[in-house]
């Protein structure tokens, strides 16, 4: 009976599924990149950013019920399906907390859930729907200092951490693969001036050296993407040298040299191909790093501005609650940033034991 071979991709992929705190870790992942993706549909404030304030009803604990009465917009915008999946709805309308309502007449008749006063409006305002336009509103994690929905800013803050995660990543590959494979693969002058940036990149605080670039840049949600891509390229191009210096020297690289293949394909199609395993465990890593990068300067106010919801503003701005009593405004975006941190650490470890070939 003839055996049966198997690739070394299939063999990784049979120990990666053997690897229980993997497989956690890659359905976690799934389920926030699928939550990213579809954060609008997902969010019960399906409003651009979650912005819908409600000050009457700010720092609600999770579990907080109130009647809301919904305003449709004067004129409602056309929103096709991919711009509400993108930037949300543009006809939300506005949201008014309420004790209780009456119908007088022609008139809806409300009573102000801040200050108890009455006021009306036309019922032709809510289309003489008031059962549609009234509802029983439950706040599952909360309101924020701003009364905004906490459950639905924080599933749209999932995007930006998934949007920093993939953008830097991808940046940081672009730039340290490149770079990695031309200081390994030449040598001489060339590495030794490669690893001289590298080192003076390598001493400044990555922290401190984001800020810098995202100064130069300016404040902004792509200006962070590109500031902490450009920290992250060092890890990379260090790792990938130094399998490009190993993998030189075996055989089929000898072969191609002789074949008169061009050192460009060499390099990217013959020796990058067998040293993915390592890039993509310190892919995996550089991810989550990101992710703390991107909370840490949104923390320190120079990340994702207002009102774009991201969790390290949304701790920033709740922060001193937690002496206040109302801990939840910070520990549930804190408790996010280390659940999907915590996930990418180990998935790398999952890969790295997978792909290691002396298992």
């Amino acid at each position: 009976m003839p055996l049966q071979s198997k690739s070394l991709s299939q063999l990784a992929f049979k120990k990666f599924r053997q690897s229980t705190v993997g497989m956690i870790s890659s359905i976690f992942i799934l389920f926030c990149g699928f939550v990213a993706v579809f954060c609008y549909p997902l969010a019960p404030d399906d409003s651009n950013f979650a912005n819908q304030m409600h000050l009457e009803i700010h720092s609600k604990p999770p579990g907080f019920e109130v009647q809301m009465l919904r305003l449709p917009p004067l004129q409602e915008k056309e929103t096709s399906w991919i711009d509400f999946l993108i930037n949300g709805n543009n006809n939300s309308g506005t949201e008014i907390p309420i004790l209780s309502y009456t119908i007088k007449g022609e008139n809806l008749e409300i009573i102000k859930y801040a200050d108890g006063w009455a006021k009306e409006y036309p019922l032709t305002r809510i289309h003489h729907q008031p059962a549609t336009y009234i509802t029983q509103k439950t706040f599952h994690f909360g309101t924020d200092k701003y009364g905004r929905d906490l459950l639905s800013r924080l599933i749209i803050g999932t995007r930006i951490s998934f949007s920093i995660g993939f953008i830097a990543v991808f940046i940081s590959l672009f730039i340290g693969i490149f770079v990695g494979a031309t200081a390994g693969y030449f040598g001489g002058k060339i590495d030794t001036f490669i690893m001289w940036i590298i080192n003076i990149t390598w001493s400044i605080p990555t922290l401190l050296l984001v800020i810098a670039i995202t100064l130069a840049l300016g404040k902004g949600f792509c200006q962070v993407f590109i500031a902490v891509g450009l920290t992250m390229w060092v890890e990379v191009a260090r790792v990938v040298r130094g399998q490009v210096i190993t993998t030189k020297q075996q055989q089929y690289v000898e072969a191609a040299k002789a074949l008169g293949f061009s050192d460009f394909r060499i390099i990217f199609r013959h020796i990058l191909p067998n040293i993915m395993a390592p890039i993509i465990v310190i892919s995996a890593a550089n991810f989550a790093g990101a992710i703390l990068i991107e909370s840490g300067l949104s923390f320190l106010g120079i990340g994702a501005q207002p009102p774009t919801p991201s969790w390290g503003a949304m701790i920033k701005n709740h922060y001193n609650y937690i002496i206040l009593g109302k801990p939840f405004l910070a520990l549930i975006p804190g408790i996010a940033i280390m659940s999907l941190v915590m996930a990418f650490m180990l998935l790398g470890n999952a890969l790295r034991d997978a792909l290691d070939v002396k298992n």
